[in-house]
């Protein structure tokens, strides 16, 4: 990367940093944008097309992968719709209202984050041929990895993310490569594919908002983390034919989010993993009658704290 020379702009003072956070989430829900997504993770590389648009209150996105099996993903709102066209398959979920699509989207920064992440400023660089600032958050503990983010200085949307190890490698990259600030909203494009679904196998999985003390649990408590969401997903489609239910909870430190699965253990077919791709880590192993997945782009030893955070209660 060329030398970063920071801008006085960039020489923030801590609320200098919390109003950069504040514009960095309204421009995820609000500003309209379209271009090219390029996400490098593990030595794998992925590219989709991505649109947003805020009008009226509501939030439109539409997602289409490049790469791989053809994908389409469309957001209204809470209302999530994937296809896949070759499959003739349609899915559609509801999600956590503000939840985004895009990777650079998934955060939910606030002015809490600072007690978790150092914010440093690291001058200005170019994106997609878009100038930014560029800043680095540091967390403050061993808990989560640094994040270096590449902001628009007009409009704050971030143009790329690299998390990055404690030695500074990067571990996992999302980039703008093409980019169109302030289009002209276009909601017919997400709200018609959404309601044409002729032809398809739709699936809309059952989800009922509950907690994990209701269900017979003792939440896991690690700190820098809060609970955003926990769901009871039941599905009709699994391999038996018969129906699944699975408990999903998830936390979130701002910046990144963990999520932890609860599902009855079954015999022969499930065996202990511990994986890693990019700073995607995921932790699956038994827990007496229950089998529980741990995943989330942190590093293993979180994880490792949430499963063991996790008690069933008598």
């Amino acid at each position: 990367m060329a030398v970063l020379v920071a801008p006085p702009l960039m020489a923030a003072a801590p609320s200098d940093a919390a109003i950069w956070l504040q514009r960095l989430r309204d421009a995820a829900q609000h500003r309209n944008f379209q271009g090219t997504l390029v996400h490098s993770a593990g030595g794998m590389v992925s590219s989709s097309r991505v649109a947003h648009y805020g009008e009226g209150g509501h939030q439109y996105e539409r997602m289409e992968m490049l790469d791989g099996q053809l994908r389409r993903v469309f957001r209204h709102d809470d209302v999530v719709l994937t296809l896949w066209p070759e499959r003739k398959l349609a899915v559609i979920e509801q999600r956590e209202p503000g939840a985004s699509m895009p990777v650079l989207m998934r955060a939910r920064p606030d002015t809490q984050l600072l007690e978790r992440y150092e914010w440093r400023p690291q001058g200005s660089d170019r994106v997609a041929g878009h100038e930014a600032h560029v800043v680095l958050l540091h967390p403050r503990d061993g808990l989560r990895f640094a994040q270096r983010l590449w902001m628009d200085p007009h409009t704050a949307l971030p143009l790329r993310v690299d998390l990055l190890a404690s030695d500074g490698r990067v571990l996992e990259s999302a980039a703008f490569t093409e980019l169109a600030l302030d289009v002209r909203a276009q909601p017919d494009t997400v709200l018609r594919p959404m309601r044409k679904l002729d032809g398809y196998r739709v699936l809309r999985p059952a989800l009922v908002r509950t907690r994990l003390e209701a269900e017979g649990w003792s939440a896991p408590v690690v700190p820098g983390f809060e609970q955003l969401s926990c769901v009871k997903r039941v599905l009709d489609d699994n391999e038996d034919g018969q129906g699944s239910t699975t408990l999903q909870a998830v936390w979130a430190d701002g910046l990144t989010h963990v999520s932890l699965f609860i599902e009855p253990y079954r015999e022969g077919r499930q065996h202990p993993v511990q994986t890693a791709i990019g700073a995607t880590h995921t932790l699956m192993q038994r827990h007496g009658t229950w089998w529980i997945t741990v995943v989330g782009e942190v590093p293993l030893g979180t994880l490792q704290k949430f499963a063991a955070g996790l008690a069933r209660r008598t």
